[in-house]
């Protein structure tokens, strides 16, 4: 049975969050947010962190918006994918934002991608456009951190582009740049524009960058936990 008595509590280990999260799969969307009093956005276009912050009630997530873990007292971060019927991932997935200034001495092993990506709860939803929002049921949970090879391909992807930056090369940056990493705009529009720096060195304008995972790095991960 899930908590009826919202927010809860940040989970004291692991074990209690995978075990909340677990009561979660097979409910709507639209159950958990009436238990919770939450309006139900009509969709996500302009609601895109809705979804999760549902579900952050239900698990006892602490962090908000601050840019730490989700559960940052277990050190686990919380990542709601959407998934289609057949269990694969419909878009991509947001990790954390790219910092496009003070980058000198910058190491894969103290990035904020690497934190972020070091334990994730994985929660699939259904996502398909056909599916009215209300009606888009939570799946099981999958609790994760990167084998070695995941983070060797995390890692050069991220060194990759993080040279682009230092170097005054983002606006060359594209979504192609990246096996499983990219960087894109993140930016509600064309205005909220940041500080990068130019190809000669020179403070400079630019759209906020953020780093994704692919759905080629995704799909796969999804794919051998529920055996697809």
């Amino acid at each position: 049975m899930i908590q009826a008595f919202l927010p809860v509590p940040p989970p004291e280990n692991e074990a209690r969050l995978l075990e909340r999260a677990s009561q979660l799969a097979g409910y709507t969307l639209g159950e958990l947010a009436l238990r919770a009093h939450l309006p139900i956005p009509r969709d996500l276009k302009r609601d895109k962190g809705w979804v999760g912050m549902l579900l952050e009630l239900y698990l006892g997530a602490s962090a908000g918006s601050k840019p730490e873990q989700d559960f940052a007292e277990i050190g686990v971060e919380l990542k709601t994918i959407p998934i289609d019927a057949q269990g694969r991932p419909l878009e991509t997935t947001f990790v954390c934002v790219a910092p496009l200034t003070g980058n000198s001495g910058v190491v894969w092993e103290t990035s904020h991608v690497r934190h972020k990506l070091a334990r994730v709860l994985w929660v699939p939803v259904e996502g398909e456009r056909q599916i009215p929002l209300a009606q888009r049921r939570v799946g099981a949970p999958l609790l994760w951190s990167p084998d070695a090879e995941e983070e060797s391909l995390l890692r050069r992807d991220w060194e990759e582009l993080m040279d682009m930056i230092v170097l005054g090369q983002v606006d060359q940056i594209t979504a192609r740049h990246g096996e499983v990493l990219q960087i894109r705009p993140k930016a509600a529009n064309s205005r909220a524009l940041t500080e990068g720096i130019g190809k000669d060195g020179q403070p400079v304008m630019t759209l906020p960058r953020g780093f994704y995972l692919k759905k080629t790095f995704t799909g796969p991960l999804l794919a051998r936990h529920f055996l697809l």
